[in-house]
């Protein structure tokens, strides 16, 4: 049997796409409208990475781009940002907010390719946004062109190998009523300890001056990390400012801004929320990674300031051998905006079964 092909749209640096190529299927092409992000994904994926704007980019291009045929792909994924829909609005193809477009590009290249499955993730808020008329209205979207969605889930990234309490929404639909199993949560659950112990306190160089590892790798998840990389790619501790060090000096792991004393507060400090000044525990999975950068909520739990982006790769389950490319702020949101390999990986096999039934 072929390898199951796909699309990855709105792809980011690609940790869907990361998690399926480990399952052996074939990448025909990820595309997002983000030149940075493409540049990390061409690194990483054989430059099948487009640099394209899907508001603008239609299917017929795209099958002329890359010389296939709309019957070529099996699967597409993404996830397309859904903050502005309006009921009132949503059966046209939104003229007043473009944020619901990308919703609509991404309906229309389901709807001209035909896969025999498509998965569309996005943030567990959307279940509830307007009392649940809005994923009503997606899943209408999809079964008006003709596929069978599954009940909407919110999967948690730490149930599936990695080392991070994640929930996403996962919308999955079949060209037919073909069976569809969920991924079955796991009973191991991987510590940010398991995850980035192995990685030294060191000035390291981005990038373009790779640096050797200095400690053995630490367990089953940190010998998956680095399987095929010897060295370490982005990972350069900076300390942050010296008030800020001051500050999470005062918490212990697992702990947060509660903890420090008035005195380090210039300014009113109880407005805040309680991820600020969040240190990780190291015999807890990590909380969840953002696409901060030096103002970030979350702490290494035993140096004074944030995780390298190598560190942050790794508690969203990165290999040590898919390298990031941009600045570092560029780097970070890369990092944070990505599904987790390990769990596109997992959600993987049920895709496959799915795709390859007889049914």
């Amino acid at each position: 049997m072929a390898d199951i092909k796909f699309l990855d749209l709105f792809c980011g640096c690609g940790g869907i796409t990361e998690g399926l190529l480990k399952n052996n299927f074939e990448l025909i092409s990820g595309i997002d409208n983000e030149e940075q992000i493409i540049k990390t994904y061409n690194h990483n994926f054989n430059n099948k990475g487009l640099f394209k704007d899907l508001t603008t980019y239609s299917p017929k291009e795209l099958i002329k781009d890359l010389n296939i045929n709309k019957n070529d792909i099996d699967l597409i994924v993404g996830g397309p940002p859904c903050q502005g829909f309006s009921l009132a609005n949503m059966w046209d193809k939104v003229k007043n907010d473009p944020r619901n477009a990308l919703f609509y590009n991404f309906i229309d290249y389901v709807s001209f390719f035909k896969p025999k499955l498509f998965v569309m993730e996005n943030v567990k808020g959307i279940l509830s946004l307007k009392k649940g008329e809005v994923i009503n209205a997606i899943v209408k979207s999809f079964t008006d062109i003709g596929y069978f969605v599954n009940e909407p889930r919110i999967l948690n990234s730490m149930y599936f190998g990695v080392p991070q309490k994640r929930e996403r929404v996962f919308i999955i639909g079949t060209l037919k009523n073909t069976p569809f199993e969920w991924p079955i949560n796991g009973n191991t659950i991987v510590t940010v300890s398991e995850a980035i112990s192995d990685l030294d306190n060191y000035e390291g160089k981005v990038d373009e001056s790779p640096v050797a590892y200095k400690k053995n790798a630490r367990g089953k998840y940190q010998r998956l990390m680095r399987k095929k990389s010897d060295k370490i790619h982005n990972h350069e501790p900076r300390m942050p400012a010296l008030s800020t060090q001051e500050k999470i000096a005062q918490v212990s792991q697992g702990g947060n801004w509660k903890q420090i004393p008035e005195k380090y507060f210039p300014n009113n400090r109880k407005n805040r929320h309680s991820s600020a000044f969040k240190r990780l525990h190291e015999n807890e999975p990590s909380i969840t990674i953002d696409t901060g950068n030096a103002h970030s909520n979350y702490f290494h739990p035993s140096y004074n300031r944030i995780p390298t982006v190598r560190e942050a790769a790794r508690i969203q389950s990165f290999p040590d051998n898919f390298i990031f490319k941009g600045s570092r702020t560029q780097q970070y949101r890369q990092v944070g905006n990505a599904v987790p390999p390990l769990l596109a990986f997992e959600l993987s096999k049920s895709i496959k079964k799915a795709i390859l039934s007889k049914n």
